[in-house]
């Protein structure tokens, strides 16, 4: 069986040439992911996608022609980035758009993986909800001021959709390897080299040479093996590279998390069998005695002003920490009589230093976007013209790369909930609908 990854995130485009050559011979299954939470909850909290809607429908125009044509379901996982309803409501106006243009009919099968406070609360009550980390322990005030929590499904609910044998499978919040090993549990492949191949395949051709998200990879899983080879003739895959992405993400190189269970490497073997293709063999599936679903909130944490600059003087740079401590005294002093200190947040965020340049972000995190605004101006001028014990300048202590010098980014989110819930089902979450687009 053939599944085609058609990059490593739906919107960072591939090459057109790539996909043909994947589509000269048969294909099964046609997956992308379109999500991540690398670029943190902004996206999940604001219902914006962080890839750009243009870059999203080219690589929709080009692929869904093709995978209808070929009979290739074609499953896309985390929609619009954060995979809440309002980002697969997002990416589902992209698809029909596509469909209209270009006259395609298909069946869709759209799965929602949103949760509401009440749920989330009542996992807590019953003792099913799991801390990922010590740092980060649950909090019901945290739940309860959660605006948007999703669940991260598995491979369950894409198998129910691929039963009612759909066209398109668009899904809310997924694992990346849902998107893959799905169609091959489906049909009747071993879990193990299921879900392996999927964890390799989700980023594209990530595990070749030249490595690219941004490029079409194929795999082909047979009954005790499965092979991995890029379809753009100008990448490899390698021994080394399929193994170092089989690490990607992973705080156990034996060990890859699913809601199902865990896929055991310890025994794994990779050969190089062509210039381009490496066969992987070996992995072992361990069903979860205890099924889990990771859950994804945010919450709103205030406003955002931040000011980048640039430090040219090799003596300022010297004494920045005392610089940033009489920034920040002068704050409060200015600020005592009209803002309480809990009413804002500074940071100072450098990098490099090590020369005579040195850059630095004022960011300031208001309670509104007036406050975060006034104590970012507070900030920006009275570090422009700070003064140390030996300084010979009496110009500016910054650069500006742009004016206006302080920018506007608006509302901030964090994380509210970042834990693994209890579930009798892996469905549990999971809203399954079934529609033909025309």
């Amino acid at each position: 069986m053939k599944i085609v990854a058609l990059n490593g995130l739906l919107g960072y485009g591939y090459s057109e040439e790539a996909l043909d050559i994947a589509f000269s011979e048969k294909v099964d299954y046609l997956g992308v992911d379109a999500g991540s939470t690398d670029p943190g909850p902004y996206y999940l909290g604001s219902g914006k996608s962080f890839t750009d809607r243009g870059a999203v429908k080219r690589d929709l125009a080009l692929a869904l022609p093709k995978a209808l044509e070929h009979k290739a379901p074609f499953i896309i996982g985390t929609a619009g980035g954060a995979g809440s309803s309002e980002h697969v409501s997002w990416l589902k106006e992209i698809l029909i758009e596509v469909a209209k243009e270009q006259k395609l009919h298909f069946t869709l099968g759209t799965v929602l993986s949103d949760v509401d406070v009440d749920y989330v609360l009542e996992k807590l009550d019953s003792g099913k909800l799991i801390d990922m980390s010590s740092e980060f322990p649950v909090s019901r005030e945290a739940i309860k001021e959660s605006t948007c929590i999703v669940s991260q499904i598995g491979i369950a609910p894409i198998m129910e959709l691929l039963k009612k044998d759909v066209d398109v499978i668009l899904c809310g919040r997924a694992c990346d390897t849902a998107i893959y090993a799905a169609p091959c549990i489906f049909n009747g492949y071993d879990a193990g080299l299921s879900f392996h191949m999927a964890k390799i395949m989700e980023c594209g051709a990530m595990c070749s040479e030249p490595v690219a998200a941004a490029d079409v990879m194929q795999g082909y899983m047979h009954e005790d093996y499965f092979e991995l080879r890029p379809a753009n003739p100008a990448r490899k895959c390698t021994v080394d590279r399929v193994a170092a992405h089989t690490l990607y993400e992973q705080s156990n190189p034996y060990l890859i998390f699913e809601p199902d269970g865990v896929c055991d490497l310890s025994d794994t073997v990779f050969e190089q069998m062509d210039a381009r293709t490496v066969r992987v063999r070996g992995s072992v599936f361990r069903e979860a005695e205890e099924k889990t679903l990771k859950l994804e909130g945010v919450k709103r944490s205030g406003y955002r002003t931040i000011c980048p600059a640039t430090i040219y003087d090799p003596q300022t740079i010297e004494n920045k920490d005392l610089i940033f401590n009489t920034v920040t005294d002068f704050i409060r002093e200015n600020t005592k009589d009209t803002l309480p200190e809990s009413s804002y947040a500074v940071f100072f965020k450098t990098s490099g230093g090590k020369e005579s340049s040195m850059g630095i972000i004022i960011d300031v995190i208001g309670k509104t976007q007036e406050i975060a605004d006034t104590v970012c101006a507070l900030a920006r001028s009275r570090m422009l013209h700070c003064d140390y014990a030996g300084r010979k300048s009496t110009a500016g202590n910054l650069a500006f790369p742009f004016s206006p010098s302080d920018i506007h980014v608006g509302p901030v989110y964090e994380f509210s909930v970042f834990h693994l819930a209890k579930v009798d089902s892996l469905l549990e979450t999971a809203k399954i609908t079934v529609e033909a687009v025309k």
